[in-house]
């Protein structure tokens, strides 16, 4: 089954000459953690704006194909039914949080969904654990840190035990230590709860040791759709190459790394070994 099922899609914003999106095709099942590149402008957050129903439904423009999100049509679904079904994460989580507390703020949206108190307890209660912030829980949001921020944000929609998670650069502000733990906890979330995520993030050395898959996007087209080592060469003068990719480049051409494109440190490491085992 798909979660998401895109179909020849057209969006253009009202007032503009030109469309944001361009015969976007793409279907995602659930468990996998897709990487969404591309340079800016590309058409990477109207898409995931299509995902909740933010486009075509709160976006004014033009909105032409099929586009389905867990079984639903989003022409024809209200954003509050898609929000059940799709969770949303900006990158300046500030903008979602508003509340006087981190337990509040996780609370309210299941009490928008009329959920009895005892089950709100239970969810409120799991995703602090699952998120770490037991020890934070009575503080305001305006007193964490972006790290702590940007978990809240991801504890208060994965309450609403969602299908998809679309994340829009939701390391953007954040330190390299915070980045790589939001993203870990997002994988762990896909591996453990068999959820879809979709993640926008310009920091290709952080995000691609979790990601199973890569769409690069280029004047609202997918222009590339696999396996991150398989299209990091085809796309290479778009995103350009992560740190790593480039030390091994450089180290292969001394013979000093194996063959293949590493994704993390660890698997460059691993082919410099090989090589050292190799010559001796």
């Amino acid at each position: 089954m798909y979660l998401v099922d895109l179909r020849d899609i057209y969006f253009k914003y009202l007032g503009d000459e030109d469309y944001a999106l361009k015969g976007v095709t793409l279907t995602a099942r659930p468990g996998e953690f897709i990487l969404l590149a591309g340079p800016s402008g590309c058409g990477k957050s109207t898409l995931l704006r299509v995902l909740n129903g933010l486009v075509p439904h709160f976006y004014e423009g033009e909105f032409k194909g099929e586009a389905y999100v867990a079984g639903l049509d989003v022409r024809s679904t209200p954003t509050y039914a898609l929000a059940k079904h799709v969770g949303m994460v900006f990158q300046d989580p500030e903008n979602q949080l508003f509340l006087s507390s981190v337990e509040r703020e996780i609370a309210f949206s299941l009490e928008n969904l009329g959920l009895s108190r005892n089950e709100i307890k239970k969810r409120v209660n799991e995703v602090l654990e699952i998120f770490g912030l037991e020890h934070i829980r009575h503080r305001a949001p305006y007193e964490l840190s972006g790290g702590q921020q940007q978990k809240v944000a991801l504890a208060t929609v994965m309450a609403l035990e969602p299908q998809i998670l679309a994340l829009d650069e939701p390391t953007a502000n954040l330190d390299p230590l915070s980045a790589l733990e939001v993203l870990t906890l997002v994988h762990g979330l896909v591996k453990k709860k068999g959820i879809l995520a979709i993640v926008v993030e310009h920091r290709l050395e952080i995000a691609l040791r979790f990601a199973t898959r890569m769409l690069v996007m280029n004047k609202g087209h997918i222009v590339a759709d696999g396996k991150p080592e398989a299209i990091l060469p085809q796309v290479r003068h778009l995103i350009g190459y992560p740190p790593v990719v480039i030390a091994h480049l450089l180290l292969s051409r001394k013979g000093l790394a194996g063959d293949g494109i590493p994704l993390t440190p660890e698997d460059l490491a691993a082919k410099i070994i090989e090589v050292v085992k190799w010559r001796r």
